[in-house]
């Protein structure tokens, strides 16, 4: 059977699913698994023999996208819909695919989680994980997951792409991700240039900043000419190259943002500091140790269940979170390498 999964975006959305769609190919070879999402997320379904990949691209606009995407798929046999984004646009290609006595389900947002940030200290049990929930809509069609999924196959290709253009790995590589979408869940710049100038002062580690858009990647830039032992790979690389780099890194450094489940495709430990959201929410990277978590108690967060650019009382007091106490965390998990 083959069973159509759409999720169109985002990036650390999409790398949430890959621990549920891994898990289901495992355990139901006899099926196809027919992932819809953008094209630059291909990699991390790679190595699958029983997932295909079909892109959706919104470039000459988001209707004309769909109408591109529903000519593709019509030609499929589809046997059931697993809607892990539920959006106009999702629901709208479902009905226009759908067919009678076909199983669809459709994945639920918790949109309540927003009032929940509010009362947070009202609730002591966190919510469903966003692993829990995708797992859910595909429970509902009859496909059962399981927790087994313990990092992506090695891309060869891409490995060896890495290879050549690092060479071989000697010392300790830490991976520094300093950036997320929002204000709110960044440490700062001040702190962030501490933790890097203490690790990269070491005559055994090699730092590898890593960013996204072209303002981060300007950024990152400039400091790897400042600090020693330390490169940009910010807007270098595909992301299978980057993924693989990650599979060779010791330690991720990085904030809630996509950075951390990425590094989890690829079973790398990750040191997450989350400063307006909190991981009570369900966004905590897959197998990812509590202990690694680095935040404040304090009364004003979570805020937001995502993040935000503007802080009600003027001073996003939530990121201050002394580099002290996360390179601490960072040398930790290197000695038990």
């Amino acid at each position: 059977m083959n069973y159509l999964v759409l999720r169109f975006h985002s990036l650390g959305n999409v790398a949430m699913m890959v621990p549920v769609i891994a898990s289901l190919a495992e355990r139901y070879p006899e099926h196809t698994f027919v992932v819809v999402a953008q094209k630059r997320l291909h990699d991390m379904f790679a190595g699958y023999a029983n997932v295909e990949f079909v892109e959706v691209s919104f470039a000459e606009g988001k209707w004309e996208g769909l109408k591109h995407i529903y000519h593709t798929l019509k030609q499929k046999p589809i046997d059931g819909i697993i809607d892990l984004q539920d959006d106009v646009y999702t629901r709208t290609l479902r009905r226009m695919l759908h067919k009678r006595h076909m199983p669809v389900s459709v994945f639920k947002k918790e949109r309540w989680k927003k009032f929940l940030a509010w009362s947070f200290l009202k609730r002591k049990s966190p919510l469903h994980t966003e692993f829990e929930r995708y797992s859910q809509a595909f429970a509902a069609i009859g496909l059962q997951a399981d927790d087994t999924f313990e990092h992506i196959p090695i891309q060869q290709e891409y490995a060896e792409e890495c290879q050549q253009l690092f060479g071989d790995k000697k010392g300790y590589w830490i991976g520094i991700a300093p950036f997320a979408k929002y204000k709110s869940n960044v440490l700062g710049v001040r702190k962030t240039k501490e933790i890097i100038a203490h690790f990269a002062h070491r005559k055994d580690t090699h730092i590898f900043l890593f960013g996204a858009n072209k303002i981060e990647c300007e950024r990152l830039k400039q400091w790897a000419t400042i600090y020693p032992n330390t490169t940009s790979v910010a807007g270098r690389l595909s992301l299978g190259v980057e993924l693989e780099l990650m599979r060779r890194l010791d330690i991720m450094l990085c904030m809630d943002s996509a950075n951390q489940h990425l590094a989890s495709l690829v079973g790398l430990p990750c040191v997450s500091v989350w400063c307006a959201t909190h991981p009570i929410f369900g966004f905590k990277a897959w197998k990812q140790d509590n202990d690694n978590v680095i935040q404040l108690p304090i009364s004003c967060r979570p805020c937001r269940v995502h993040g935000t650019n503007h802080c009600r009382y003027g001073n996003f007091s939530c990121q201050d979170i002394e580099s002290k106490r996360i390179i601490e965390r960072i040398e930790h998990n290197l000695v038990k390498k």
